[in-house]
């Protein structure tokens, strides 16, 4: 049995993945009114959304360069967060990979061109390294799932939003094996870095 190389997935939370979800942030709606909302656009050139995959001989990197997001913050308070991805837009670390990525064994952009994340729920969090607890609906290939997994948020004249996380491809229906002597890994790190304008 082949022996994988170390990884930078290894050690990295997994998302907690659920059925996906209706928003509960409006039932926390109970603040002073004349407290501002503000919806800030995400600057996708200070921000980055990556991700890291592993096969047996190693890993592959690469991210997306065309994406959009809003953020909504009330009172210093994280209070939503949205992000669509053109999955188009993928590249990798090996120019051959990333054909690969955009064909009907991962991605299919064709198909299914665009990847998408709304959160349900945010909440403060305790956990080592984090700030916040972030819940929301993801939905990659078609396929709609609700996750959970711990940020570090910082609200000041720009809001800051930071997180790496696993999750499991084949719950998104991305189920390429790879090779018999190079198996990819089912878990796949992202490395998302947000920042408002």
């Amino acid at each position: 049995m082949a022996v994988g190389c170390e990884s930078e997935i290894d050690d990295k939370p997994a998302a907690l993945v659920s059925e996906a979800e209706a928003s509960e942030q409006a039932e926390v709606d109970e603040v002073d009114d004349t407290v501002e909302t503000r919806t800030l656009a995400i600057d996708s050139q200070k921000s980055s959304i990556g991700w890291v995959g592993a096969k047996v001989t190693g890993d592959h990197t690469g991210g997306f360069n065309e994406w959009s997001g809003t953020v909504e913050e009330r009172g210093g308070e994280l209070r939503r967060l949205n992000f669509t991805v053109d999955t188009r837009s993928i590249f990798s670390d090996n120019d051959r990979l990333t054909g690969h990525l955009k064909s009907d064994d991962f991605f299919d952009v064709e198909t299914y061109p665009e990847a998408s994340f709304t959160s349900t729920r945010i909440a403060k969090s305790e956990a080592e390294g984090a700030t916040h607890e972030i819940t929301g609906n993801f939905t990659i290939r078609g396929v709609t799932h609700g996750v959970t997994f711990p940020a570090t948020v910082e609200i000041g004249e720009t809001l800051k939003a930071n997180t790496e996380f696993t999750i499991d491809r084949f719950d998104f229906g991305i189920e390429f094996a790879g090779q018999p002597d190079d198996l990819i890994r089912k878990e796949v790190l992202l490395k998302i870095a947000l920042e408002t304008s």
